[in-house]
């Protein structure tokens, strides 16, 4: 971690290493995946227009309504029939109304809704008021008809006694009146304005959705026939319409583009068995002033159908930024094709991804194991197993009996090793009879002597765990008797050169001269049976060949510091 913080990591670069595999049938799937991915990424660069810079629209909207009505008792104009006030950007067309006329304020009965019938003044509370109701009550109870009597209430009277909207509507000839929308837009971001009424406007035309679909007058029928709706069944109790238009344009001026389309849609609650006021109505009044000075006024409960009219839009432009940025986020799909075929080359899931020499060439260059950290990990290595066995939980038996994860061995050449020479072409300065290891007293175990894990017949008791480990998983001839392990591991004239070709200055005549020939054998074993590489720091020697060692260079009081690793 330390070298995070150098200099030189800030001037260093890593990159990924690339595997190539030569197979047609992995290729062509990489390259039908890549085909798939450019023709989508093309497909929405050119569809939805990622390589524009958008803006949203604002805008402002204008109605006029006109057309005349008439009906039984009058005539309907425009002044009578719109409403306005209703919302922003909409528009109110009544349809149908109830008129309650000549009210002035008194005293009269109530309407006869269920909490206001009595039979007595007893039933009726001076003061009570009901948000059904229509006035306060006085505490009488007064005849409102031959058959029933309701509390009297001071408010307008005669009380609006009509409360079922007629049908057919009353003014159901609404459906041929016409709208004219005016809308201006801005997008703001590109300061561009611009409206709903072309220059080659006609004004005797009429919106069609396939005659003239930019007409900016609309017939009220034919709106609700657009949205799915009969003019007459809504005048009755009345509804909310929505007219959408919609701005989608192009302002690159190779291919130009900014005309508004229209749609339209009923926005409320039309299932009347479902909705607890069905429809859309509300009250209002007009006042007069009697002869006499006194107050009178026509309430007025209309219902009718409220136009909201929606407007949604975007601009774009073309903006080299914006390309850019679309094509980074893009090339993240191209990783797609390695991803589906790493996952083919790996997969043994299904019986159609069998094993192959191609998945585990692939695997093996291109994937390693690594553990997290382990308070024991261990690496042994048997003269009649091919593999190398890492042993990463806890000895509670002799490590000769332990089961292990299988490490492939690094294939290499020992002998072409630079610290590794070939001893037929070591030249030591030392005479003859030095170049050989220096012989011990003490003799090799005899068979009584031979522990129950030993499967050589050369390794010695041990008490730790760690240490019972043989050189061989079956019975057979010890490793230490092979004419390789004497002329790689105990073969002084080649330890004293690799001693040398480390430390050229080291002074091998010094009376503790075996200790640095004991740990050099060591590390050539280690070499021999492991490999150079990550697995030399906790590689195990078998007891065999540890005391074979021991026996030719030995400790001068007889001690050793330990088994594992580099503690020798």
């Amino acid at each position: 971690m330390a070298g995070c913080c150098s200099l030189k990591s800030v001037c260093s670069y890593e990159t990924a290493k690339v595997v190539h595999i030569q197979s047609v049938y992995y290729g062509s799937l990489r390259w039908a995946i890549h085909s798939v991915v450019f023709l989508y990424v093309c497909v929405v660069l050119l569809a939805d227009r990622r390589y524009q810079k958008k803006d949203s629209v604002i805008s402002s909207v204008h109605v006029k309504v006109k057309g005349v009505s008439q009906t039984d008792t009058r005539v309907w104009d425009t002044a009578e029939y719109t409403i306005p006030g209703q919302g922003v950007n909409s528009f109110f067309v009544l349809t149908n109304i109830i008129m309650t006329e000549n009210q002035i304020q008194g005293l009269c009965p109530e309407f006869p809704i269920a909490k206001a019938v009595c039979s007595s003044d007893k039933s009726c509370m001076k003061g009570r008021t009901d948000p059904q109701s229509n006035g306060i009550q006085t505490g009488k109870c007064v005849k409102y008809n031959s058959t029933i009597r309701t509390c009297e209430v001071s408010a307008w009277c005669p009380v609006e006694s009509v409360k079922t909207a007629p049908t057919p509507a009353i003014l159901k000839s609404a459906e041929n009146f016409t709208v004219l929308i005016k809308n201006n837009i801005h997008f703001p971001k590109f300061n561009y304005t611009t409206r709903n009424i072309l220059p080659e406007f006609n004004a005797s035309c009429t919106y069609s959705k396939h005659g003239a679909s930019l007409c900016p007058i609309f017939r009220l029928g034919d709106i609700l026939q657009e949205a799915g709706e009969n003019f007459s069944e809504v005048a009755v109790q009345g509804g909310i319409i929505g007219i959408e238009i919609n701005w989608d344009c192009n302002l690159d001026k190779w291919l130009h583009r900014c005309r508004p389309s229209y749609g339209f849609r009923r926005l409320d609650d039309k299932r009347t068995s479902e909705a607890l006021y069905p429809g859309y109505n509300f009250r209002f009044a007009r006042y007069y002033k009697q002869a006499s000075g006194k107050e009178e006024r026509t309430l007025m409960k209309a219902y009718g159908i409220r136009f909201d009219i929606l407007i949604f839009g975007t601009a774009g432009r073309f903006n080299f930024f914006e390309l850019l940025v679309y094509i980074g986020s893009a090339l993240s799909y191209f990783g797609l094709a390695q991803l589906v075929v790493d996952f083919f080359l790996t997969s043994y899931t299904f019986p159609c991804f069998k094993s192959s020499p191609v998945k585990e060439y692939y695997y093996n260059k291109k994937c390693e194991t690594v553990l997290g950290p382990r308070w024991t990990l261990l690496y042994v290595s048997f003269l009649d197993d091919p593999h190398i066995l890492m042993i990463d939980k806890l000895l509670r038996t002799s490590l000769q009996n332990v089961k292990g994860k299988i490490i492939h061995r690094r294939r290499g050449d020992f002998m072409q090793t630079p610290n590794l020479p070939h001893p037929d072409n070591t030249v030591s300065p030392r005479n003859s009879e030095e170049l050989q290891p220096l012989t011990s007293q003490r003799e090799a175990p005899s068979f009584r002597e031979r522990p129950s894990w030993c499967s050589c017949g050369k390794c010695r008791p041990a008490d730790p765990f760690g240490e019972q480990l043989c050189c061989r998983r079956k019975a057979g001839a010890c490793i230490t008797v092979s004419p390789l392990f004497e002329q790689l591991v105990l073969s002084r004239s080649m330890l004293e050169f690799v001693l040398l070709y480390k430390e050229p200055l080291l002074d091998l005549r010094a009376e503790a001269v075996n200790k640095p020939f004991r740990h050099c054998a060591y590390e050539q074993y280690i070499r021999w049976r492991f490999g150079q590489g990550d697995l030399e720091a906790r590689a195990v020697i078998p007891n065999c060949c540890r005391w074979k060692i021991r026996d030719a260079f030995p400790s001068e009081n007889g001690e050793y510091s330990g088994f594992f690793g580099k503690k020798k």
